[in-house]
């Protein structure tokens, strides 16, 4: 595969290229350092873990580019409607 140009167009995107390379980066560290007999495994395991934070933080970071103000505040202080209390049932003063 020939190098190509990439054109971020946000901080999101760079981030998340930044730990892709880094991701590569560790899988092929782990390739070299395995023990023999272990490779698939080791990196299996790098590539699961990194790979769902990877995901992670990119969901993270994309929901906190578009929520709007009001979500980022979340939720106004104030009373909430209760309901009553419901009467307890059984006997009462029963020994334990």
């Amino acid at each position: 595969m020939q190098p190509r140009m990439l054109r971020l167009t946000d901080p999101v995107e760079a981030m998340v290229v930044e730990q892709a390379i880094a991701l590569v980066r560790q899988l092929r560290q782990t390739c070299q350092t395995a023990p023999h007999g272990q490779v698939l495994a080791q990196t299996e395991l790098v590539a699961v873990a990194q790979g769902r934070e990877l995901s992670r933080q990119a969901l993270e970071a994309v929901l906190n580019q578009t929520a709007t103000p009001a979500e980022k505040k979340g939720h106004p202080n104030g009373s909430a409607p209760a309901t009553r209390p419901a009467k307890a049932k059984g006997r009462p003063n029963a020994p334990l």
